[in-house]
């Protein structure tokens, strides 16, 4: 007889990049501390998160239903070694793809796919704007991401002034959006947002079985690309850090770690933990 997955009362969805794991550029002051590599890309690490926020994550799976949620392709999420894995659900591609046990749901995707056609205009059509607009004295790589949206890599004191805003407002009327998270400058389409993905997978849940009727949802992330996910939970984290910090983007629901770079990692996992919304600002 199988048995069934206990219901569980917390749902947590996090972003990964600079808000769960971080690169060695993005330790900021903290590079004394315990580290525990999370990825590597072709044999090199690249990823890490402190020792101690890798030990509570693996102990935040059994009382949490935890949906790693991230801009990052189905390739480069593959990547990573996320403690408490396997993941029963996943978000990547921003919302635009939705893994299964490790597998991506076709019907999401086939519905997403609709929804941009019909939302303005098309990845081809931002892309051939967005490659008028460049040039390679400030843009290193241009990428397309699980032919859903794309990305600039950038030199980021080279970008030209204004370039951001203006890309942007080309991008709004036509059902898109442009921001910028360090290196990488985004273009999205409305549709494609971790927010309605996160949704779905709790719809399910609750479907299942799996989560409690009156479940808290728990969000964290850093980036412009996180902001409606956390104003959509019950209780949202952002580190002390990134574009949120940059923008000084705040809510009601919003705690702000105290620390920076990987140590507001930690911090943002014993916040879920405590599975508090006492605020650490």
């Amino acid at each position: 007889m199988e048995l069934r997955r206990p219901r569980r009362q917390t749902l947590i969805a996090t972003d990964l990049d600079r808000t769960m794991i971080y690169s060695r550029n993005a330790f900021s002051a903290n590079s004394d501390v315990p580290t525990v590599c999370v990825e590597h890309l072709e044999g090199a690490p690249l990823s890490f998160m402190t020792t101690a926020a890798a030990l509570r994550m693996q102990s935040l799976t059994e009382p949490a239903a935890v949906i790693p949620t991230t801009t990052r392709t189905i390739k480069q999420f593959a990547r990573i070694q996320l403690p408490g894995a396997p993941w029963r659900y996943a978000i990547t591609s921003n919302g635009g793809n939705i893994l299964v046990d490790g597998v991506p749901d076709l019907r999401w995707r086939i519905d997403i796919d609709a929804k941009v056609r019909a939302g303005g205009a098309t990845l081809s059509e931002v892309t051939a704007e967005l490659r008028t607009r460049i040039d390679d004295s400030w843009v290193t790589k241009f990428r397309e991401a699980d032919d859903l949206f794309c990305y600039l890599v950038v030199r980021p004191k080279e970008v030209p002034d204004g370039f951001l805003a203006e890309w942007d407002a080309w991008c709004r009327v036509r059902g898109w959006s442009a921001s910028q998270q360090g290196r990488k400058i985004y273009s999205m389409p409305d549709v494609v947002c971790k927010s309605h993905a996160v949704a779905e997978v709790r719809r399910r849940l609750l479907e299942s079985g799996e989560l409690d009727a009156e479940a808290r949802t728990f969000a964290a992330g850093d980036g412009a690309l996180d902001a409606e996910m956390l104003r959509a939970a019950d209780y949202a984290i952002r580190p002390r850090h990134g574009e949120l910090e940059h923008l000084n983007w705040t809510h009601p629901n919003l705690t702000i770690t105290r620390a920076t770079g990987i140590l507001a990692g930690e911090e943002i996992i014993n916040w879920f933990i405590k599975g508090s919304p006492q605020s650490a600002a």
